[in-house]
């Protein structure tokens, strides 16, 4: 929880390196990841070539419909967890109205909220455990930190030597990194501002396809995080340049599942060592808090977003799409209610789409 990127990922790296040291880690991490970024490259293949076709966006309209409950959810469950104090609540309250209304930037904000968590941390930090700093953990380390970056680096060399520095792919390649380094939150924290800066400001997806690619995420195995996968997939698709459109597309969905995930493997196996000591440390926890609260008001934005793509496809001005409200009130009361598991539910909105789109025709 200290570090951006997802959480679960970072956990299944630190349990294989808890019994295996680095090569543990490694292929831990790649064993919880390379399904989903598999089947997501094929479920991405079939949204751009066949999407149209009214059976498929028929599941794809329950997905989505559903997508809208679930981060509700998130938004309930983190905000009782996170807003603690009144300062925690007016944490999320300004996120919300400062990316919303004033445009901040995202990195602002999380920045913002950690000064506010470090200055009203008024426990002082006991006595850190002891840790293992033997040269032994200090050269390996280093060995880590320059394979990382070697990793990092080595893409960006090849990508900028053969397309150009300017290239969308290099800009792919730059920006999901930068996205990776701010994932604080999880999946739908860092969505509502890579979908901001995709969709607004760089126009190379666009808000539909943005909701479409969490609805797909959502259906598959491992973090939620490899939608930005799709975000990247979809960048390279519009924009194909001198490629085809699926060679451009499978080159920025690589690029950008590769700077997406690289990070948490670079992070975990570095600061595995001193773990201990990082979650004892009360200013840490305290500035970890001021972030958290701040999500709250980031994935609500998120959630108006994706309100107004799903549920007010012509506009807020406009009648509501009230099949996908039904769709969504229905996946809600399955999710806390009847607490079914969330593979039935997205398997019954998927159907439902399905079936509401066929009764339309």
């Amino acid at each position: 929880m200290l570090l951006p990127g997802p959480e679960a990922l970072q956990l299944a790296i630190y349990l294989g390196w808890k019994l295996h040291g680095i090569r543990g880690g490694i292929v831990a991490g790649l064993g919880f990841i390379l399904p989903a970024v598999l089947l997501l490259f094929v479920l991405s293949y079939i949204y751009v070539a066949h999407g149209s076709l009214p059976w498929i966006s028929g599941l794809l309209f329950g997905l989505q419909a559903a997508v809208i409950a679930l981060v509700l959810q998130a938004i309930v469950r983190i905000g009782r967890r996170a807003l603690r104090t009144p300062l925690h609540l007016a944490l999320a309250l300004a996120s919300f109205f400062a990316l919303e209304f004033a445009g901040v930037p995202f990195p602002v904000v999380l920045l913002i909220a950690a000064i506010v968590g470090a200055l009203g941390s008024r426990t002082a930090a006991g006595p850190p455990p002891v840790t293992n700093t033997s040269p032994a953990h200090a050269a390996q380390s280093r060995k880590v930190a320059a394979a990382g970056l070697a990793l990092w680096v080595l893409p960006l060399l090849l990508v900028a030597a053969t397309l150009g520095i300017d290239s969308l792919w290099s800009r792919v390649y730059l920006f999901f990194t930068k996205a990776a380094l701010i994932t604080f939150g999880g999946a739908y924290a860092v969505l509502g501002y890579v979908t901001t800066q995709l969709v607004d400001n760089l126009a190379l997806v666009t808000a539909e396809q943005s909701a479409a690619g969490l609805a797909l995420a959502e259906t598959t195995p491992g973090p939620l995080v490899i939608v930005l996968q799709f975000m990247g997939f979809m960048a390279g698709w519009n924009q194909p340049g001198q490629f085809t459109p699926l060679a451009s597309a499978l080159l920025a969905g690589v690029l950008a599942t590769w700077a997406t995930f690289l990070p948490s493997f670079i992070f975990i196996l570095l600061g595995a060592p001193h773990v201990e000591r990082l979650t004892h440390n009360a200013r840490i926890e305290a500035v970890l808090g001021a972030i958290t609260a701040a999500v709250v008001g980031v994935i609500a934005t998120l959630a108006l977003l994706l309100a107004q793509v799903v549920l007010f496809p012509q506009g807020w001005q406009s009648a509501p799409e009230w099949r996908a409200i039904l769709l969504a009130g229905a996946s809600w009361f399955a999710l806390e209610r009847a607490r079914w598991p969330l593979p039935w539910v997205l398997v019954a909105a998927a159907l439902a789409g399905l079936l509401l789109s066929l009764l339309q025709q």
